[in-house]
């Protein structure tokens, strides 16, 4: 894999000299990692990792297999807390507060922070019941606002004008690029800050695909994206700060134009370059 295949795919510079994405990025920081370290039983899988997440950016995740990029996704809405015999060290912050701490509310932070799977997990329900399903467990009743809510998320998924005559219809016979917005349709019908998503694309096809990214591209606008993906043209097109990671540490985070045309470590750009991973 060529490094200009991978540039190509990086936003070019506007007339003031800067990307149309790092332009737009704010300066506050939604998430602060910092000095992470994290054991599945004996086994260390993240080293001292630290880094921030700027509020209403996307920050892709790329790295080799086994490298701990998901385990951090995991970590920042303490999904990993589902396994036992974890351990982790160091802070986790999400808006200065400490999503480890004693006072964190574990229900209220994955309500604020939610997650799209890598396979679409869409409920055996319909189609409306799969988007009203958040909303109905946190207590609304009232169908007219169930009918905002649905009809609002399925439009931010770019999903409503492919369902909104079948709403009734079940989520397991739209197709798999259909499914997987409907799952972001419902992470959103929670109302969540964050949305995490993992490989959210590479189980489908190129035209699919292409819908996610450009959705990701809309969401950002009013959510903070992290997203890891094995795919670095992806990466490079719809992220503006990129981390790579190796054998559990952080070896390289910044600007994702920086990182893809002039990373600071070689063991950056050996991977991004294909020479190794």
């Amino acid at each position: 894999m060529s490094l200009r295949f991978i540039e190509s795919a990086v936003p070019q510079p506007t007339s003031r000299g800067q990307s149309a994405v790092s332009e737009a990025t704010p300066t506050t920081d939604k998430l602060v990692v910092r000095d992470v370290n994290f054991w599945y039983g004996s086994k260390q899988a993240l080293f001292n990792v630290s880094l921030t997440v700027p509020e209403r950016t996307v920050t892709a995740f790329i790295g080799p297999s086994g490298c701990g990029k998901s385990t951090l996704l995991r970590l920042l809405n303490r999904m990993n807390d589902l396994i036992e015999g974890t351990r982790l060290s160091g802070q986790i912050l999400l808006d200065g507060e400490d999503v480890y701490g004693a006072a964190c509310d574990v229900v209220d932070l994955r309500r604020r922070v939610g997650m799209v799977f890598q396979k679409s997990n869409p409920f055996p329900k319909s189609i409306y019941e799969n988007v009203a399903y958040g909303p109905r467990i946190a207590g609304e009743r009232q169908r007219q606002r169930l009918d905002e809510i649905v009809s609002r998320c399925l439009k931010q998924a770019a999903l409503w004008n492919e369902v909104k005559d079948r709403l009734g219809a079940s989520a397991l016979e739209l197709s798999g690029g259909q499914q997987q917005r409907l799952c972001i349709a419902r992470a959103l019908a929670t109302d969540p800050e964050v949305l995490l998503m993992d490989e959210p694309a590479s189980a489908l096809d190129p035209k699919s695909t292409q819908a996610i990214e450009d959705l990701i591209a809309t969401l950002k606008q009013q959510y903070t994206i992290v997203i890891v993906t094995h795919n670095m043209q992806q990466a490079a097109r719809v992220s503006d700060q990129t981390a790579f990671f190796f054998e559990g540490q952080l070896i390289e985070v910044g600007p994702t134009e920086q990182i893809f045309r002039q990373p600071r470590e070689k063991q950056t750009e050996d991977y991004i370059t294909g020479r190794f991973g």
